[in-house]
């Protein structure tokens, strides 16, 4: 009985080994019907089958999504609830439970900034384009159109800057509604170049060079500024995490400061009162560096 045991298994192992390999050959190869759905994209792409590893752009949209659905101000409460795991007590989460509203402002508001800087220099684009398409011979309205499509400066009222200028409209009046938009202030200057140059009979190509010019001073001196003030931002945050450091190091020698601090009444006050000091130093220190920037 243990021979035919013994040659059942030698007779089932081979065939074991062969199942797994093909299993394996067919996971590599995309599974069962990798065949149809490489004809499939083949067909739908225009030859684009898209096997292999991603590529590097696919990866940083991924990247790119992940991080827009990771909201900074989820932190807040992640920490919160970490604090609160860590110290056995609900004082984190409280906090991190007011400082939420604090950390969602001050991410729309970085959001705002850098979505005014990109209209500004969409802004500066269709200056440049439009001056271009002028020099190349197109008449104001079509080399507005042109320009408007490559550029995505007009932003949303784009159509309304359009008809008005396809259609014999109130052109600058339009560009002059569009400038309302943060960041898109260089569309008032183009439409005083567009009124002295229907009005005056003035070269339009011209002036939108020098607008141009002063748009990117503009912008060059605001990122100096930013470089130059970039140093202070760091000191900021820098002195801002000094307390963590000071939990850190407290709980590596064993002192336990998140007990002090959570469950005892001097720890309390302390913590209240460095805290109220701690956000009033970083708005303080963060307003005269904004208030510089607007300056």
């Amino acid at each position: 009985m243990s021979d035919l045991d013994v040659l059942g298994v030698s007779r089932t192992a081979p065939a074991a080994v062969v199942l797994v390999c093909a299993g394996a050959l067919l996971l590599l190869r995309g599974g069962p019907c990798s065949g149809v759905r490489r004809a499939r994209l083949l067909l739908a792409d225009g030859g684009a089958t898209g096997i292999g590893p991603p590529s590097r752009e696919r990866a940083v949209d991924g990247l790119r999504r992940l991080r827009g659905r990771l909201r900074a101000e989820w932190w807040v409460p992640a920490a919160g609830l970490l604090l609160a795991v860590l110290g056995t007590s609900v004082v984190p989460l409280v906090l991190a439970a007011a400082g939420l509203p604090l950390a969602r402002r001050a991410r729309r508001a970085a959001e705002a900034r850098r979505a005014q800087e990109r209209r500004g220099d969409k802004v500066l684009a269709l200056c440049g384009a439009l001056a271009g398409e002028v020099r190349s011979g197109r008449q104001p309205g079509d080399a507005l159109l042109r320009a408007a499509r490559d550029s995505g400066g007009l932003g949303d009222t784009e159509a309304a800057v359009i008809a008005a200028a396809r259609f014999g409209g109130d052109v600058p009046g339009a560009l002059a509604v569009a400038a309302s938009a943060p960041g898109a202030e260089g569309l008032l200057g183009l439409a005083a170049c567009w009124r002295v140059a229907v009005d005056r009979g003035a070269g339009l190509a011209a002036g939108l060079d020098r607008l141009e010019g002063a748009l990117r001073a503009e912008r060059d001196q605001r990122a100096d500024l930013r470089a130059q003030l970039a140093g202070a931002r760091t000191t900021v945050v820098m002195l801002a995490g000094l307390p963590v450091l000071g939990l850190l190091l407290g709980t590596a020698l064993g002192t336990d400061p998140l007990h002090v601090l959570l469950h005892t009444g001097p720890g309390l006050a302390c913590l209240l009162l460095g805290g109220l000091l701690e956000a009033g130093g970083l708005w303080w220190a963060l307003h005269i560096v904004r208030g510089v920037e607007t300056a």
